[in-house]
């Protein structure tokens, strides 16, 4: 079984489904690079322009090839493209079975009017107009009961999946040290945590859990971490975050338990659970973590926090 899916099985053709700006790739980029059959990327790799669609059916020529390739070296292979047509899965579905593979269907129904929305932040070469959009949605949901009769051996839906933690773990290793920076209230997200996150962030507004300061939440699929902005870290007047954890004194505690993170190998920790019982939490009902007042001189939680991530 993959990674952190046990629905999906080491031997699958896993075929994503969903229109122009489902989120496919944030997806797809959840599994190693070399797993990953793009599309947008063949494009590029045949014209060196990944929104030129004159190059399509050269770019389709190149999958089905690499895809022959990996189905008979049985590789787990994810197939990042729109695939809402019969007509595009017919080949990919025949293939994976030609060499015992299990092919996968990998729903992303996310809703047709955020599709559209996230058009106008792409490249005018990338951007797919409206009514395409709108069609390829309505193909996906369609397709939706028919395609176990197509061949795939199960159907799959994006929010049923736990990719947040292998992306995580990607990330942290492949960290780039000086990323570019980002605009408005994404600077710092970035700056801390990298490029890779910044298509998971969402902001909370309203939200009352941190005691009045900003909260964010990433998510993919059913695992997610909560997150929360603090203007002055240590008194020291500088911004930094903290993510929710389960307090380390009382299973049962009511109250909300936080800890500083520096970086996305602290996310990485986080969720696995490596953090839990940190000596930076702080626990809004039990206060620190015992042993922190005591042994370590004001400022030095967040260098262990940050040594520790």
């Amino acid at each position: 079984m993959t990674e952190a899916d046990p629905q999906i099985a080491d031997n699958s053709l896993v075929v994503l489904i969903g229109p122009a700006g489902a989120g496919k790739s944030t997806l797809a980029n959840t599994w190693s690079a070399s797993q990953v059959l793009s599309l947008d990327a063949l494009r590029e790799t045949v014209s060196d322009d990944a929104g030129d669609q004159a190059a399509t059916n050269d770019a389709v020529a190149a999958l089905h090839l690499l895809l022959e390739a990996r189905m008979r070296r049985r590789r787990f292979t994810v197939v990042d493209a729109t695939n809402v047509t019969r007509a595009a899965r017919k080949p990919l579905v025949e293939a994976a079975k030609r060499h015992g593979m299990l092919p996968i269907a990998l729903l992303v129904p996310t809703p047709a009017t955020v599709c559209v929305k996230r058009q106008s932040g792409r490249d005018t070469n990338r951007s797919v107009p409206k009514h395409v959009v709108l069609e390829q949605h309505q193909n996906m949901v369609t397709s939706a009961g028919t395609l176990k009769k197509e061949g795939f051996h199960d159907v799959v839906f994006a929010e049923s999946l736990h990719r947040l933690l292998p992306l995580l773990k990607r990330i942290s290793t492949a960290r780039r040290s000086d990323p570019t920076p980002a605009d408005g209230d994404l600077l710092l997200v970035r700056r801390v945590f990298g490029d890779a996150i910044l298509p998971l962030w969402q902001w909370k507004p309203g939200s009352d859990i941190a005691e009045g300061d900003r909260v964010a939440e990433i998510r993919l699929g059913q695992q997610y971490l909560t997150l929360t902005l603090r203007p002055n870290v240590g008194g020291l007047g500088e911004s930094g975050f903290e993510v929710q954890v389960p307090c380390p004194q009382d299973d049962d505690c009511t109250g909300r338990a936080w800890v500083p993170v520096t970086g996305v190998t602290c996310l990485f920790r986080a969720l696995s659970g490596e953090l839990d019982g940190d000596d930076g939490i702080f626990c809004t009902v039990h206060g620190l973590t015992p042993g922190d007042e005591a042994d370590e001189p004001d400022g030095l939680q967040a260098e262990t926090t940050e040594a520790v991530c």
